[in-house]
């Protein structure tokens, strides 16, 4: 069988844009867990020492949004502005203004509804995707090395094994595959790609030699790789200047980093700063939980799983799956397993995956590092629901999967 190449890219929390995700998040936390009922809408940009957050929030909790902004970016490391912002000096700006009436009352009948009756809180379609190509994390290996790549440069950073390295930085990595009848087989790593912001008196040789040993050895397996596999390390030169300094930042611009790495699809709206109600997220997260307990139940090898929503209307417009010819049943017969199975109304969303607690640093640890594949409690839509073929046809022969 033929292989192809395909990529996938990731950056780390000190990654301008990633800096935004993460502070929308750490403020959704602060409401969610004074308010589990806050309705928030946030976005955040950053650039040379200035963050402003705006958006709409209607909340009973009493936040201190500055706080949250100088906090989240003192924790990331932004404590100067040679490193590429002062958390403690930095201007905030803060325009944040309550949700629209009309909006609340088609969504939420202004906290009237019950939770079955909740609308969704805008039309949009999301996509749930995985893949037993890494049987951990059932997701992409491209994706799930990308992203190890750029956590493992906060790791290494922050426990002072690499004490040159500064908060920004991007990975890319490209897997040579093998198709087997529908289902992703992994042969090798191809190309690994790190570009990461560094103090200036550290030499090219010791940021090489550094990467190699504490980064990409301790990440990626050593079965893939081989003599062949191409290092681009730092191939700019140079990468003194980073965060807000030397580049623009905005929530919502990583949602393919955010999800599956370009492998699957992606609806377009993205997740952070986000209550529940917005089906951007909470419709994502089911899906992601379809996807992954539909390949762990052994019915499938991979599959895609999309559902849309119109705003105000609690049951989606439309479902749909697809396991790309590696199904045991077929796709027609696998859709009805996973309606008996699971509620896709935006009130129940929240309850059954528990998307209104906050708190803890629940939303702000999705805004690094991925929503999707991660072993972490607070990720409650990674947890599997078994999925039987009994009452269903064990057809193999597979149909177009749509309602």
């Amino acid at each position: 069988m033929e292989s192809f190449l395909f990529t996938s890219e990731s950056v780390n929390e000190g990654h301008p844009d990633k800096l935004c995700d993460q502070i929308s998040d750490a403020i959704l936390d602060a409401c969610l867990e004074q308010d589990p009922e806050s309705k928030v809408a946030c976005e955040t940009c950053a650039k040379k020492n200035v963050i402003m957050v705006f958006g709409e929030i209607t909340t009973k909790a009493k936040v201190n949004y500055e706080k949250i902004v100088r906090d989240t970016c003192r924790g990331i490391g932004f404590v100067s502005p040679e490193i590429g912002l002062d958390a403690d000096n930095c201007k905030v700006l803060i325009y944040i203004e309550e949700q629209s009436p009309e909006i609340a009352y088609s969504v939420h009948g202004e906290f009237t509804k019950k939770p079955e009756e909740i609308g969704a809180g805008d039309q949009g379609h999301m996509f749930g995707y995985a893949t037993d190509e890494t049987p951990d994390e059932l997701m992409p290996l491209t994706h799930v090395l990308a992203s190890k790549l750029v956590a493992k440069l906060t790791e290494v950073r922050k426990n002072g094994t690499c004490p040159w390295l500064r908060p920004d930085g991007k990975t890319q990595v490209t897997v040579e595959y093998r198709d087997e009848g529908g289902a992703m087989i992994p042969i090798r790593v191809q190309t690994v790609l790190i570009s990461t912001q560094h103090d200036e008196t550290v030499s090219n040789e010791q940021i090489s030699n550094d990467l190699m040993t504490h980064v990409i050895k301790t990440v990626i397996p050593s079965k893939f790789l081989d003599e062949k596999t191409n290092f681009h390390l730092n191939p700019s030169g140079r990468f003194v200047n980073g965060g807000p300094e030397s580049d623009a930042g905005l929530t919502g611009r990583k949602i393919v980093v955010d999800t599956y790495g370009g492998w699957g699809a992606h609806g377009g709206g993205a997740f952070s700063g986000k209550d529940p109600s917005k089906v951007d997220r909470s419709g994502a997260y089911i899906a992601r939980q379809v996807a992954k307990s539909v390949v762990a139940s052994g019915l499938a090898r991979r599959c895609i799983f999309q559902l849309s929503y119109a705003i105000g209307i609690p049951e989606p417009l439309s479902l749909f799956v697809d396991t790309y010819r590696t199904g045991k049943v077929s796709d027609k017969d696998l859709l009805s397993i996973i309606e008996e199975k699971f509620d896709f109304r935006p009130g129940m969303i929240a309850i059954n995956l528990d998307l209104k607690r906050g708190g803890n640093c629940r939303y702000k640890k999705t805004a690094a590092y991925g929503h999707f594949g991660r072993n972490d409690p607070d990720f409650t839509w990674e947890t599997i629901k078994m999925l039987e073929l009994k009452g269903h046809s064990d057809s193999t022969e597979v149909e177009d999967g749509f309602k």
